[in-house]
């Protein structure tokens, strides 16, 4: 490989700012300047510590760079570089205690001097270890020996430092402190922990910072894990990954609870779900669809499970003879992923559990599917007041799933059968009971994560059922027409995927799990 190595230049002194500029500065940016007179770096080769120059793919060295979750015992004495955030330092006389973070790993890194030992720095690199603001950017060169660092994600080494080098400094004031925002949630805290907990509201102010830690980090990994879980297993079976469109001329789940707008003078809205589009593909003889896509719901609902965009994962299939083929399948696709996650995803686990404590979810490979009937009379039994054919309501939701718990042992299962009035108007009805339809909710934790139902594929009755449900046939004149020339029997569902990270890790708020939440009440950052 061919190296192009930086030539040293003459480092210029750093004049001290003077106090009175300072102050006007500081009140200008609202920021405290940091007193860190620090050097600048243009070649790392021959200086031992600083501030580098700015990295504008200036060089290309081969230096080999270790990530930090790969470093362990079986590194001892072995010299590396390495990248991270400056979590905490600790520089006191000949000493330096530095924390690297990087994701949801950390290591220790230290520094010593005037002991005698082959690994001594200058004493003032450990002046400049201990003024780096938390936050920032550091490179790291040294040896690896064996420790016991108990605080260190990779407790059984430490890193000796040879060269200290900053990459980019954090501002010094943060919005909130790592570790505060890291401090776990447990009904059992002390009042000083409470009176430092990071706010819902302070944290999405400030998304940027608060996806930097660990339990953060390790929810959005799971999250992009879960979606590759969903892609591959669909994939495996032989469905086709499709793209619908998002602006469409007329509503697609029926009500009003729609974004509108202009499209060059003619009324759009953005879609609700890609329900009709992947139905309109399935007809298409695509036969097997899947699509994983943004979702806009406009319902002015500020829970701590609803949001007005999420990311759907839906699917869509052909039905050979009844709705249970997609049961089966839904049933099939989350052991999958339940799966997956317990044998791959220990590592986030870990990190989240130190910050939010969880019960591993219960579920077992015989899937559970109970009757909307028989899930009405377990309530009723148990004391609950509701209609035969009204949808259950979010307590009844989390009631019944304590009640299947205690009876079944299990956390996922899924209701079937659903009244007519509780379901979209392509919902084909039952055969037996026109009251009732073809229709499935899959629930996790006692909440719903998934909706979905044999669709109607007969053009006069998808005419009277949008009718009946109060939809103007002309916004859905080409869903409609996509029926008329032969269509396959079909069925599908559409999955949240923030509501599954949520309710697979126990987490109290799906604004946890969504990266840049959009509510009623918040449409930033």
């Amino acid at each position: 490989m061919s190296t192009e190595q930086p030539k040293p230049v003459e480092v210029p002194k750093v004049k001290e700012p003077k106090k009175g500029k300072e102050k006007k500065e500081q009140k200008v940016q609202e920021v405290v300047i940091p007193d860190r007179a620090a050097p600048i770096v243009s070649d790392f080769n021959t200086a031992q510590f600083g501030d580098l120059e700015t990295v504008q793919s200036r060089y290309k060295t081969d230096r080999k760079w270790v990530e930090m979750s790969n470093l362990d015992e079986s590194f001892a004495d072995q010299m590396v570089w390495i990248r991270g955030r400056l979590h905490t330092v600790r520089a006191k006389g000949k000493l330096a205690f530095i924390l690297i973070r990087r994701g949801f790993y950390s290591v220790q890194v230290t520094l010593q001097c005037e002991s005698g030992s082959a690994e001594d720095v200058p004493r003032e690199m450990i002046k400049f270890s201990g003024k780096i603001p938390s936050e920032s950017i550091i490179d790291v060169y040294g040896k690896v020996v064996k420790a016991n660092v108990a605080k260190a994600s990779q407790s059984t080494v430490e890193i000796k430092a040879a060269k200290l080098f900053v990459v980019n400094a954090s501002y010094p004031i943060l919005p909130f402190q790592i570790e505060d925002a890291s401090a776990p949630e447990t009904e059992s805290e002390n009042k000083e922990a409470q009176s430092i907990r990071v706010g819902q509201d302070l944290r999405l102010d400030n998304r940027w910072v608060d996806l930097r830690t660990p339990a953060n980090h390790a929810i959005f990994r799971m999250q992009s894990k879960i979606g590759q879980y969903f892609r591959q297993f669909f994939i495996d079976r032989d469905f086709v990954e499709i793209h619908s469109p998002k602006i469409i001329p007329g509503v697609s789940e029926g009500g009003t609870e729609v974004f509108r707008l202009d499209y060059f003078g003619v009324n759009a809205c953005l879609a609700q779900s890609p329900q009709l589009y992947k139905q309109m593909a399935v007809v298409s003889d695509l036969f097997r669809v899947f699509e994983i896509g943004p979702v806009f719901r406009a319902e002015n609902s500020n829970t701590p499970r609803h949001m007005c965009e999420f990311t759907g994962c839906d699917f869509e299939m052909e039905i050979k003879e009844g709705y249970w083929e997609c049961t089966q399948m839904l049933g099939d696709l989350f052991v999958y992923i339940f799966d997956q996650l317990n044998q791959n995803c220990q590592a986030e686990m870990k990190a989240i559990q130190a910050q939010y404590p969880f019960e591993p979810l219960k579920y077992k490979r015989e899937h559970l599917i109970i009757n909307f009937k028989d899930a009405v009379a377990m309530l009723r039994e148990a004391g609950a007041t509701l209609s035969d054919f009204e949808d259950i309501t979010t307590d009844h939701e989390k009631w019944l799933g304590r009640l299947v718990k205690a009876k079944y042992d299990v956390e996922f299962y899924i209701v079937d059968k659903y009244p007519l009035g509780a379901r979209p108007f392509y919902t084909m009805p039952d055969f037996e009971d026109p009251r009732y339809t073809n229709s499935y909710d899959v629930f996790l934790r006692g909440q719903e994560i998934t909706s979905g139902a044999q669709r109607v594929h007969e053009v006069e009755l998808l005419k009277k059922r949008a009718t009946e449900c109060g939809l103007p046939l002309e916004g859905l004149a080409k869903y409609i027409e996509s029926f008329k020339y032969g269509a396959i029997p079909h069925g599908g569902a559409g999955i949240g995927l923030e509501r599954v990270v949520m309710l697979f890790l126990g987490l109290d708020n799906i604004r946890k799990t969504c990266m840049f939440p959009r509510t009623p009440s918040r449409c930033t950052p």
